[in-house]
């Protein structure tokens, strides 16, 4: 069926909520005859009159009072789809593991904010299912590099390298003898950031095959809160020289064996999103800044 045109429709609901022409063209900014055109020809087109005429202007007969409220509420839904289609041209939706959102996107945002202030980012560290980002809506989501079946259809950033050495609190080494070799952070606990100790058993593997042990230690929900528990002098954190820089520089913690540094077990933190949204304009702007960050951030590392 050919519906009738869309500003006909818009004149009959103004004049019919208004209950007269005058202030419905008013409202349209429009001519009074065009109002009154428009709806004549929506009348020819559904084949029944809408109005009655009368001197003293017009009023809406049974068929325009049931057609008035079908079309009003047609209209509204249009619009609020539109407006809500508007706003979300604007949200970025960012997912963030908690670590990587505390120690790293958190205290740079207010930079992402203040050099693209048309974009709102709503972010969340929700997830789902073992890697985190199935069925979760995101626009652009950070992760590890090596992600075990990462779909065709997912683009993906590097953005900066995960490398470990262990830390802790000089407070923790004052109170013991000096660490002469490896072997003796097993006097130590061990903290944890995964039930799976990936972190410490490829530094281990890596830097002194079995000198120690993996399997044992503490575990926390994630890097965050076994930093934090290190710095209270609970034990010894694999520490990412990135998301544990703070806490280096200002020597909260210490790394005992410096020069013993890893790759992480699963590559660079990057940024990932879908392939068909990759180069939509707040998604560009956003992996354009974190990318820009993040490699002015390493040389300032290297130059130090």
């Amino acid at each position: 069926m050919r519906l009738p045109p869309l500003n006909a429709l818009r004149a009959f609901e103004a004049a019919a909520r208004h209950e007269g022409y005058i202030p419905a063209s008013d409202e349209l900014n429009v001519t009074r005859g065009a109002v009154s055109r428009h709806i004549k020809n929506l009348e020819e087109h559904i084949g029944v009159p809408l109005f009655v005429r009368q001197a003293q202007g017009v009023r809406l007969t049974n068929a325009g009072r049931q057609l008035q409220p079908v079309i009003a509420e047609a209209l509204n839904s249009i619009a609020s789809e539109i407006e809500r289609m508007k706003t979300d041209a604007n949200d970025l939706r960012i997912i963030c593991p908690p670590a990587n959102s505390i120690r790293w996107l958190l205290p740079r945002l207010e930079d992402f904010r203040r050099k693209h202030p048309e974009i709102r980012v709503l972010l969340t560290t929700d997830f789902h299912g073992d890697t985190g980002y199935e069925s979760t809506d995101f626009d652009v989501g950070f992760s590890v590099e090596k992600w075990p079946n990462r779909p065709d259809s997912t683009e993906m950033l590097p953005l900066f390298p995960v490398r470990l050495t262990p830390a802790c609190s000089p407070k923790l080494l004052r109170a013991e003898q000096p660490l002469n070799d490896v072997s003796e952070l097993a006097r130590f606990e061990l903290l944890h950031e995964t039930p799976k100790h990936q972190d410490w058993a490829k530094w281990i593997d890596v830097c002194c095959p079995g000198k120690l042990d993996a399997r044992s230690g503490l575990n926390f929900p994630n890097l965050d809160m076994a930093t934090r528990a290190a710095v209270l002098g609970a034990g010894v954190v694999m520490a990412d020289l990135v998301l544990c820089r703070e806490e280096l520089e200002s020597g909260a913690l210490v790394a005992p064996f410096p020069e013993l540094v890893c790759d992480g077990p699963f590559g660079a933190v990057s940024l990932l999103g879908s392939h068909d949204r990759w180069h939509e304009p707040k998604i560009e702007a956003f992996r354009t800044w974190a990318s820009e960050t993040a490699a002015q951030e390493a040389r300032q590392a290297q130059s130090s």
